[in-house]
């Protein structure tokens, strides 16, 4: 099951984790790597689809977890509305400490053009990427890090970087 068992805010405390908010197409790929990283460590994963997810605020530090769409296309957006309109708060941007990418390699230079343009505008790190819903080893190298942003960020104040 996806649904959060917590109300978000409760949850972005949740045993000092630095949660992630992610979102997921139909396609169930990054679902799949929210889930795999909570399943390896207990760590809060937030679904953007989910409206009551979307029109909260995180209480902390938060890292989002997003695909890219582009498919060599410069016309479309690359960002999800969901993902999006969760940005639309600034405390939601204040607090966001890093970014988590998937992407294709089909799209060229548009892979991982989401988390890429988003780390440009926000001045925040893009700080994992992988491809469609990753490894097993992905999934741990990517608990790895996250790990490593708790020791840091769990209980400090986010970085100010652009807003």
């Amino acid at each position: 099951m996806t649904a959060a068992p917590f109300p978000a805010a409760e949850q972005d405390r949740r045993m000092g984790q630095v949660p992630v908010y992610y979102y997921s197409s139909s396609s169930n790929l990054i679902r799949r790597f929210a889930d795999r990283l909570r399943d390896t460590d207990g760590r809060p994963v937030l679904d953007l689809s989910r409206r009551d997810v979307r029109q909260s605020e995180p209480a902390g530090s938060w890292v989002l977890l997003t695909p890219s769409y582009k498919a060599g296309n410069d016309v479309h957006a690359t960002l999800p509305g969901a993902v999006r309109a969760f940005l639309r708060s600034p405390a939601a941007r204040r607090r966001l400490i890093g970014i988590i990418g998937s992407g294709n390699r089909n799209f060229g230079r548009f892979y991982q053009a989401a988390a890429r343009e988003l780390a440009v505008v926000s001045g925040r790190p893009v700080v994992f990427e992988f491809e469609l819903a990753g490894t097993p080893e992905d999934v741990a190298a990517c608990a790895r890090v996250l790990n490593a942003l708790d020791a840091r960020f769990a209980s400090a104040e986010p970085p100010q970087g652009r807003r």
